[in-house]
């Protein structure tokens, strides 16, 4: 069975930067621990922004500035860049909350075999989770997880509602 780890987000505005949260800044090491000990091919995706940010819905509901493709905001941070680049990754970018080409990627890497996926990053409550709920719908027989203790919200509180959520959707949550 092929092994995925999906690395959501772990972007420097939602660590430390533009948006970023002391309990984003804290998960930080051990997200650099599961890369370094996962045995299987892993994925970053790259929350992708661009100019225009506020001239979009998204920046219309959240006038903030962040992951504008080529910045420093946008780019990994550097303890997990330099955990990926050693294990080796495919970064994905994505353009809203889920990507529509990871269940793609992943299932052409599958190459018809089975495949469990683990997800864990940033922001738990809005891109993990949307990135979670599509990989379930794709393939609604495959074993997916979410890390918690790998995985910040905006706040605690909509960390915690989002695990809740994913649980009742028959996530598994670990």
């Amino acid at each position: 069975m092929k092994k995925f780890l999906v690395v959501v987000d772990m972007q420097k505005d939602f660590v430390d930067g533009a948006l970023g949260t002391k309990e984003a800044e804290a998960i930080v090491p051990a997200v650099v621990n599961e890369i370094e000990n996962f045995d299987g091919e892993i994925f970053a995706t790259l929350d992708t922004h661009f100019e225009n940010y506020l001239e979009t819905a998204e920046g219309k509901k959240l006038p903030v500035e962040h992951c504008i493709k080529g910045t420093d905001g946008w780019k990994l941070n550097s303890a997990v860049a330099a955990a990926l680049e050693k294990k080796g990754y495919t970064p994905v970018e994505k353009l809203t909350f889920g990507s529509k080409d990871l269940p793609k990627l992943l299932e052409e890497r599958a190459g018809g075999e089975e495949f469990s996926v683990e997800l864990l990053g940033l922001c738990t409550d809005i891109c993990v989770v949307s990135n979670t709920l599509l990989l379930k719908a794709n393939f609604p027989e495959n074993a997916i997880c979410v890390k918690e203790s790998c995985c910040a919200g905006v706040t605690p509180e909509a960390h915690a509602a989002a695990i809740n959520t994913m649980r009742s959707c028959q996530i598994d949550i670990i």
